[in-house]
């Protein structure tokens, strides 16, 4: 069966040849122009990928994708954007997308991103564990099988990138995990972008735990080498 993509693109002279690249890729392409489109069409098709511009007629595709974020669970984001700079990216990095593209650019670098999300939801570092096992330290209780976390009682809403990364930390809990190991492991070899998306993701998932980097509860930094998960009390809370 092929991959359901949806492809959110308000221009109709980019959206149909490149909704026809994507066939002749292998992947059944889904076309919404709006952000209201987008979200039915997402109900209805359960794609296994999305593919979104930024600048849509009746909202900002980063919008959609915070918006969006809970009931696509671990539905990779690719975001496709003529904006090129580093703020937008990592905004929309920060509310929820795997990964993004510049305009112009070639159906066949998209369809490589497409393939490489792809493999990575399919073989993600929770994915491989014993099915039964949880993480737990300190109030925060990670399911890798239902890959849902909870902190402190409360449930937290993470994107698969930001699930997959606080699993590879804490499961490694004590120990220090390299920016190459962090990127390899979560991210894979093939990766396309810069680094900076490590930083930009982990400051996410941080902030759902609410976790200060000045004085970390969970995730410390190794300056210059990478990061180890090391859980400490809550204020006030005994070990």
């Amino acid at each position: 069966m092929r991959p359901t993509v949806l492809l959110v693109e308000d221009e109709s002279s980019i959206a149909v040849p490149f909704a026809s690249a994507l066939r002749r890729e292998g992947f059944e392409p889904v076309i919404a122009a709006t952000a209201k489109e987008a979200r039915a069409a997402w109900r209805v098709s359960r794609p296994a990928v999305v593919l979104l511009d930024l600048t849509l007629p009746d909202g900002d595709g980063r919008q959609l994708v915070g918006d969006l974020r809970g009931e696509l669970g671990d539905v990779p984001v690719i975001m496709v954007t003529a904006r090129g700079t580093e703020t937008d990216r990592i905004v929309g990095l920060e509310l929820g997308a795997d990964d993004y593209v510049v305009k112009p650019f070639s159906s066949a670098e998209v369809a490589a991103r497409i393939r490489a999300v792809l493999r990575r939801a399919a073989t993600s570092p929770a994915g491989a564990r014993d099915e039964a096992e949880r993480l737990e330290a300190d109030g925060l209780v990670i399911d890798l099988a239902a890959r849902t976390v909870v902190l402190d009682g409360a449930p937290i809403v993470l994107s698969r990138k930001e699930f997959d990364l606080l699993a590879r930390l804490a499961g490694d809990a004590g120990r220090t995990v390299t920016r190459e190991a962090l990127m390899r492991d979560v991210w894979d070899e093939n990766w396309f972008g810069s680094t900076k998306t490590l930083d930009v993701h982990i400051a996410a998932v941080r902030r759902h735990l609410g976790d200060d980097a000045a004085s970390p509860r969970f995730i410390h930094t190794v300056r210059g080498v990478g990061f180890r998960f090391a859980a400490s009390p809550a204020p006030g809370v005994p070990r």
